[in-house]
């Protein structure tokens, strides 16, 4: 019996710390950057993310169709559930901390205590659509609207 492997998952490999690709992402705003760690998130399958948050930075509210996992690599994770970004509603999480966001689920997003980094795993294709268009950093650009343009991977 053969075994259909998941993208990326047929051969034993590792990823050091040191060999992390951070590329910007256009739908997070400046200075904020994703990794690609495993598999296609433009494609449907599995895949793992990091995103790397700098301090201060507000992601607004916003959804996405896949159900998600987090785990919190390193600094607060900070998240809020609701259609309307409020500081007073976030919750902070700590490194190894795992959240479970349910797809469809509006939520937002802060650095509020120094950069984060966390760790995305889902069953891409990867989405993210904003509450509010102007929150959105791909409609200062000529980007599309939808998850597109995701960096690529080694």
């Amino acid at each position: 019996m053969t075994t259909k492997h998941q993208p990326d998952q047929a051969d034993f490999r590792a990823i050091l710390p040191e060999d992390v690709e951070w590329k910007p992402f256009p739908a997070f705003p400046t200075g904020t950057h994703l990794a690609v760690m495993v598999g296609h998130p433009a494609e449907a399958g599995l895949y793992v993310v990091r995103v790397k948050v700098p301090n201060g930075t507000k992601l607004m509210p916003h959804k996405h169709p896949e159900d998600r996992i987090y785990t919190v690599m390193s600094g607060v994770f900070y998240i809020g559930l609701g259609e309307t970004f409020d500081g007073g509603k976030v919750n902070a999480y700590p490194p190894g901390s795992v959240i479970v966001l349910p797809g469809e689920t509006w939520h937002f997003h802060w650095a509020k205590s120094g950069e984060y980094v966390t760790q995305v795993t889902a069953i891409g294709p990867l989405g993210l659509e904003y509450h509010d268009a102007e929150d959105d950093p791909r409609h200062q650009t000529d980007e599309p609207v939808l998850a597109g343009h995701l960096p690529g991977h080694g």
